[in-house]
């Protein structure tokens, strides 16, 4: 059987007509775009995830960045009370050199 047009319908006047090999080839496109749009969906999931687990490390980061701020600050702090505890000291023993 070669891959004749056939008509629909009886052969009515203005009737589609398509060919085994046209419907053939519909159905593979069809089945290619349902595949391509499966696979784009789950990359898509995959980039949302991927997003939202960047977002948390992020925070995270953000959170322990601000507490080592912090540590710093208060080390800071911290040697410049000894940088002065020190000053003081030396002036008292140069006074005691005079």
């Amino acid at each position: 059987m070669e891959n004749e047009e056939r008509p629909q319908g009886g052969g009515a006047p203005g009737a589609l007509t398509v060919s085994v090999d046209d419907f053939s080839s519909l159905e593979e496109r069809i089945f290619r775009a349902v595949e391509l749009i499966k696979r784009e969906r789950r990359a898509r999931a995959e980039a949302e995830n991927r997003a939202a687990t960047a977002e948390e490390q992020l925070r995270s980061q953000s959170s322990q960045t601000e507490q080592l701020q912090n540590e710093i600050n208060a080390l800071r702090a911290e040697r410049d009370q000894v940088r002065q505890r020190v000053e003081r000291l030396l002036v008292q023993l140069d006074a005691l050199e005079l």
